[in-house]
């Protein structure tokens, strides 16, 4: 929904109904993502996109249907025949899609959702999108979910309270997906399911060293979405100027600055200084932390010179072989660009489990996880 909010609201505040697709889960090589959408707006316009234009036109027949009659819908879209013109993916991905009606009446809550959103504070909506028989009446409703507490209703206290605690799991992770009940809420039941979509604040990924280096994976950094510190105790060199796309520029101690920060999985940490005064003690912190990465940039004298140091101050074997060092994929990387894109690589390496190999060398699915 992040793609198409400014669109969606607009109409909101008009006052004018719209009908809203959201991709809620994929397989094999789906093109969009859980949480992807698309609207269809009472000018019989389509804004955003949930499978990069292969099933867009049936969903926007769906639209109407929904502008028209308010009912959601619930379709599943798989590989197309292509010698009968079907609607399908000719990627050979799988995507579950629910469509329903976004107004004043169905999404009281929507201004709410997008302040949140907008200042990047944590939120999570639930949407009940199917349900048995005799509590069908409960499909589309909404529960939105924060730290601080929850608005709206899925149908019964139960069933709130329930959600929330699973789904503030759910939020703290950043992830989007499936929660699975009973009627009433019941966790070992089965037959109603609700759709968590997580708007988590951006990861930060926090760069030690003010170097040429530094500035590219910056760069880098912010392509990916992360919401990006450089952090040096040297202020002759850590400057807004020398890092304008930078979020922060920190003049400080790396590891005396580290220690005050709210580090979760997601964090990344990359130490460029491979001076042992700042690494070092900024490795013993950041190892002992729950950063989902953490690298350190040196050639591989400077690795075991490292890991002695580090191993000397305390760090445990097994904190160890936490550590990315020397920093980055093997792509035979020169610059402080190439370098950049190397230490980037790994970063996806690393939160989604690849192998690092070139695609033409493997088999099976591109995407780890997915059935062939």
């Amino acid at each position: 929904m992040r793609e198409v909010l400014q669109e969606l609201l607009a109409a909101y505040r008009a006052g004018e109904p719209v009908a809203m697709a959201t991709v809620i889960r994929t397989w094999k090589s789906a093109p969009r993502p859980a949480g992807a959408a698309m609207l269809v707006t009472s000018g019989h316009e389509a804004v955003g996109s949930v499978s990069g234009g292969c099933v867009e036109g049936a969903l926007f027949d769906v639209g109407l249907e929904i502008l028209d009659n308010g009912v959601p819908q619930y379709h599943k879209y798989g590989i197309s025949d292509d010698e009968a013109f079907g609607v399908g993916l000719t990627c050979g991905g799988i995507i579950e899609v629910f469509a329903e009606r976004v107004d004043a009446d169905t999404w009281p809550e929507l201004e709410g959702v997008a302040a949140s959103v907008e200042a990047q504070e944590a939120v999570a909506i639930a949407t009940i999108v199917a349900a048995p028989d005799d509590v069908a009446e409960r499909i589309g409703r909404h529960l939105v979910i924060r730290p601080s507490g929850s608005e709206g209703s899925l149908g019964t206290e139960r069933l709130d309270d329930t959600v929330r605690e699973d789904a503030l799991g759910m939020l703290a992770a950043g992830t989007t997906g499936f929660l699975h009940y009973g009627g009433e809420g019941e966790r070992l039941g089965e037959g109603l399911d609700v759709f968590v979509a997580s708007y988590a604040p951006p990861a930060q990924m926090f760069v030690f060293g003010a170097i040429d280096f530094s500035a590219s994976l910056v760069r880098v950094g912010k392509v990916l979405g992360y919401r990006v510190t450089v952090c040096d105790a040297r202020p002759i060199f850590a400057t807004a100027k020398r890092f304008p796309e930078a979020d922060d520029v920190v003049v400080d101690w790396p590891h005396r600055w580290l220690e005050t920060q709210d580090v979760d999985e997601r964090t990344v940490i990359a130490v460029l200084t491979h001076d042992p005064k700042f690494d070092v003690p900024a490795l013993k912190v950041a190892l002992a932390s729950r950063a989902g990465y953490v690298g350190a940039m040196g050639s591989r004298r400077t690795h075991e010179d490292r890991l002695e140091r580090l191993r000397e101050a305390g760090v445990t074997d097994e904190e160890l072989k936490r550590l990315h060092s020397p920093i980055g994929l093997d792509l035979g990387a020169r610059t402080p660009e190439e370098t950049a894109i190397s230490i980037a690589a790994e970063i996806v390496q690393a939160r989604w489990g690849g192998s690092g190999r070139h695609l033409t060398d493997t088999n099976g699915p591109i995407h780890p996880g997915a059935p062939r």
